[in-house]
């Protein structure tokens, strides 16, 4: 870990993406062999799936590291977009809200974005949570449609909280400045991706294994608090694992890693509920005719870890 840390910013880089594009070569090709054997087994679609999931999501990190923070921050507001049309496509909306929602995509998503790219992290903390909430229901109100006035708009401040407030956190960490650790931000993207998809998985692989006591029952039957418990600490230990790459000590690795893991695992389950409350299993439900794709399943718990670790991180560092 010590020689790790004496690399440079590049060279850590460099040995970064060789690891992670070996890794999914090995699984690759693991998983081809695998497929002409079990063709025919039923988890054979979601493996592969989930394999070319994992391809795309590599493939744009590695496309936000070399465009710099502007292209990254350029990246993650089209990621934004996508996941605001996929829930603002599955959820029920009227003719008065296309004010709102014109608002919502061509306004408030793009100005998020330029403090985010300006840094004016002051700003753009504030921006959604305070204007964003109080412009929605102006602009739904001067539409004159009282019916359904308070779920209609609630929806929508609901989707620009979670695929606008909560991932544009992901490219703000690109611009937080360290002092004598220039360079590193994006080591502190692939730090939130990893201890958020570790604990996902161990959250998953935990609630197959142990004896269920599910705490939402109608939400999500395998959802457990052992299960969130084992998945954060996973996290944890990712994280701590992967200090050599970031201005953490492995005890305040661990620490962020299990907030920003729990946190993620949570949304996760918030995301499921609305997923139950729209009537659909994915949001890219294939019999919706909305032209989602799924994307948002992808990103759900990225959306709740951003913001938990990017004010973890300012706030204990004050940066």
């Amino acid at each position: 870990m010590g020689r790790l840390r004496e690399l440079g910013v590049d060279q850590q880089v460099a040995l970064l993406f060789v690891v992670l594009f070996g890794l999914l070569v090995l699984a690759t090709a693991a998983a081809l062999l695998w497929s002409v054997r079990h063709d025919d087994h039923p988890s054979a679609p979601r493996l592969k799936r989930d394999l070319r999931a994992l391809w795309v999501g590599t493939c744009v990190f590695w496309a936000a590291w070399i465009s710099g923070p502007l292209g990254a921050t350029l990246l993650f507001g089209v990621l934004s977009f996508l996941a605001l049309r996929e829930l603002i496509t599955l959820v029920h909306t009227r003719r008065g809200d296309h004010r709102s929602l014109i608002l919502a995509f061509f306004v408030i998503l793009p100005l998020q974005y330029v403090l985010v790219g300006t840094r004016h992290f002051d700003l753009f903390t504030v921006l959604i949570p305070v204007y964003a909430f109080l412009a929605i229901p102006v602009a739904s109100a001067l539409a004159g449609d009282p019916q359904r006035f308070l779920e209609r708009n609630a929806k929508i401040q609901w989707g620009i909280m979670v695929c606008v407030y909560g991932l544009s956190h992901a490219p703000a960490l690109l611009l937080l400045d360290f002092p004598r650790q220039a360079g590193r931000g994006a080591f502190l993207v692939f730090f939130l991706v990893v201890v958020a998809a570790a604990a996902q998985l161990v959250q998953e692989a935990a609630s197959r294994w142990l004896r269920r006591r599910p705490v939402a029952r109608h939400i999500d039957r395998s959802f457990s608090y052992r299960a969130w418990l084992m998945g954060a600490l996973a996290a944890g230990l990712a994280g701590a694992l992967l200090y050599w790459s970031t201005p953490f000590k492995p005890p305040q690795a661990l620490a962020l890693g299990f907030i920003a893991g729990g946190a993620g695992t949570l949304g996760d389950l918030v995301m499921r509920a609305l997923k139950k409350d729209a009537g659909v299993r994915t949001w890219g439900n294939r019999d919706s005719l909305t032209g989602a794709v799924g994307l948002l399943d992808r990103l759900a718990p990225l959306c709740f870890a951003a913001p938990v670790f990017f004010h973890a991180v300012r706030w204990y560092f004050r940066v």
